[in-house]
């Protein structure tokens, strides 16, 4: 009779605590700074600089939270920006990637390794290295100070990744369920469409949700650069109407973050049943 014992419960008392202990060091590391910020935003201004320093807020409130949109009125116009680029980039990410990953899954045809090691090298650049060319790119087709000039280098700069997560997902679906089909006379787009896209599902959410954050966060850099307009800018470059010539209103500008990051937070809550379905298909050999 197979042991039905869950795995934690097979470790020694002090394994166990072993375990425990290292997974709340790491988690303390990891949520230190999100902690230490919003602490920061319940501060007075005036407290944030008194010695000796305190951890834990005193006199501490939500004023900053509702002073910080008469300092940036356009806040809310900032974080709908910064959600509707995301959004459209993850759109068009996906409708690209999905027949590209099957593609380099299923097929065999010359230059394909050199092809994805290409794609691989993508992302050992970083963005600043080509804003020069890619603002000439956008000013040559006339895109600057729109919401193009933002979607158009984000929509390429995230297709390599999506492309390695979504073909590593779909070279574990059997080639037997795409013979089945073309034997039933199938075509490749509608075995691509009926058979292949309801099995790779979690994997296809797993890539959507991993292109939507780095979306979400890269829109920085490339908004300072290829936009000028207040109606175009999103929450980053908003954030920088808290950096003032005397001084910097850290309260508030932790606010805001937190206040920034709150909707992408929700849509990967909402979505990480996805994410852990997509993670952990395939682990288990059935």
């Amino acid at each position: 009779m197979k042991n039905s014992k869950p795995m934690i419960d097979r470790y020694t008392w002090y394994e166990t605590i072993g375990i425990y202990a290292g997974i709340a060091v790491l988690m303390f590391f990891v949520l230190a700074p999100f902690i230490e910020g919003f602490l920061v935003s319940l501060k007075p201004l005036a407290l944030l600089f008194s010695s000796p320093y305190s951890f834990w807020p005193e006199n501490g409130s939500f004023t900053a939270y509702f002073t910080l949109w008469d300092r940036v009125p356009m806040m809310g116009w900032y974080i709908f920006n910064s959600l509707l680029l995301a959004f459209v980039i993850t759109v068009v990410v996906m409708c690209l990637v999905v027949p590209a990953a099957y593609a380099f899954a299923r097929f065999e045809f010359p230059g394909r390794g050199a092809l994805l090691g290409a794609f691989l090298a993508v992302n050992m650049f970083s963005g600043a290295v080509l804003l020069i060319p890619l603002y000439r790119l956008m000013r040559s087709l006339g895109v600057l100070n729109t919401y193009f000039a933002m979607i158009v280098p984000g929509v390429a700069f995230l297709i390599p990744t999506a492309i390695w997560l979504l073909r590593a997902y779909m070279m574990r679906i059997p080639r037997e369920l795409d013979e089945a089909a073309w034997v039933d006379g199938a075509s490749r787009l509608y075995t691509l469409r009926r058979v292949i896209l309801p099995i790779a599902m979690p994997g296809i959410m797993v890539a959507a949700i991993a292109t939507f954050i780095g979306a979400y966060a890269q829109q920085f850099i490339f908004a300072l650069t290829f936009n000028s307009k207040t109606e175009y800018m999103p929450i980053g470059v908003g954030l920088f109407a808290f950096f003032g010539r005397q001084e910097v209103i850290w309260n508030e500008l932790m606010a805001a973050c937190f206040i920034g990051i709150t909707p992408a937070l929700l849509i990967i809550v909402f979505l990480q049943r996805y994410l852990v379905a997509g993670l952990t298909a395939g682990a288990v050999k059935q």
